[in-house]
């Protein structure tokens, strides 16, 4: 049997500045300036220098540079359970804005122990900010943050917390063009599909949705609670024709519409003739042809300019006043109302 080296599954020693250094004839320092920009050098040597590091595969150590002060463009971000689509456009998005602007994203997905020990884990490093995407450890995650002066930004809840700077929809108002757009339609009687009680936008779409239906005279016909996935929007709408009267639906997402759609084709309910159906979020899967889910676009391109419009600010003015962005919905008219 072949005997493992002692060095077997070591990591192999990663080419240093030295190195280029010593090929390329020059000082540490001057491979060092080749390579910070601005830093004046020699044009002949820059080369001699920069060719050196190509045939060595040499990068600069960016997290070695932290040391002297330097910003690491290391962003964690954490990003909860993501339990439906919107929750992935999002985080995806918000990823690809980042990587644009020269940060290097650091995600942490899931919920519970897992995810609590992943957080304390990548605070190890010399993050340049945390942008929390999911409520579930936010709390825990900010004052983490707060011990070590890491800047935190909140986007799709309101944390009010030193140093944490917040992105939100105004979802209060955005339910309320739903409750608009269902007295237009002259529906009277209107379902309610919720979300889970630990989210931060249930309340505000409920409210909203329930100040609508008043302002126009509409009744709440009946109102169940899912977990903002397709499944639970199904089984709701199938609760909720066996128990209520109603000639609308609004889902506090898009996942539980489409549910929703579902349960009431099975149920011989003719779509936008029998029931008017409107969502939340405006996720890829509310333009299929198919759906055409009439819905409340919760505008992730937006989201993506103010978190990193907020970045930008909280990284140049680190003492800044904190800052709430308030995002508006737009109405999108397709084939569900």
């Amino acid at each position: 049997m072949k005997r493992q080296s002692p060095a077997a599954g070591r990591r192999l020693p990663r080419v240093t500045a030295a190195d280029v250094a010593e090929i390329a004839g020059v000082s540490r320092s001057a491979v060092s300036r080749a390579f910070t920009e601005g830093a004046y050098l020699d044009q002949e040597k820059r080369e001699r220098i920069l060719l050196a590091a190509h045939e060595l595969g040499y990068q600069p150590n960016a997290l070695a540079a932290t040391l002297q002060g330097a910003r690491s463009n290391l962003v964690a971000v954490f990003a909860g359970e993501m339990r439906n689509e919107y929750d992935k456009e999002a985080t995806s998005a918000l990823i690809a804005g980042l990587n644009a602007a020269g940060k290097w994203p650091v995600v942490i997905a899931g919920s519970g122990d897992h995810a609590r020990d992943a957080v304390t884990q990548v605070l190890r490093y010399p993050l340049d900010a945390m942008i929390l995407r999911s409520g579930s450890l936010a709390t825990e995650i900010v004052d983490l943050c707060s011990k070590l002066h890491i800047p935190v930004i909140a986007s799709g809840r309101i944390i009010d917390a030193e140093r944490v700077d917040n992105i939100c929809l105004r979802n209060h108002q955005a339910a309320m063009l739903a409750a608009d757009l269902f007295a237009k339609r002259g529906r009277q009687r209107v379902a309610l599909v919720g979300g889970p009680d630990d989210f931060g936008a249930t309340a505000e779409r409920r409210n909203g949705l329930l100040d609508g239906l008043t302002k126009h005279q509409l009744t709440l016909a009946g109102e169940i609670k899912g977990n903002y996935t397709t499944e639970s929007g199904y089984f709701a709408t199938q609760r909720l024709l066996e128990q209520a009267n109603f000639d609308g639906i609004f889902c506090a997402n898009d996942a539980m519409a489409i549910g929703a759609l579902g349960a009431l084709k099975d149920a011989g309910r003719l779509i936008s003739q029998d029931t008017s159906v409107i969502g939340f979020d405006d996720i890829e899967m509310a333009r299929w042809p198919t759906i055409r889910l009439t819905t409340l676009r919760n505008p992730i391109a937006d989201m993506v300019t103010a978190v990193l419009r907020c970045l930008d600010r909280r990284l140049d003015h680190p003492q800044a006043q904190e800052e709430t962005v308030l995002l508006d919905a737009e109405i999108i008219l397709r084939d569900t109302h």
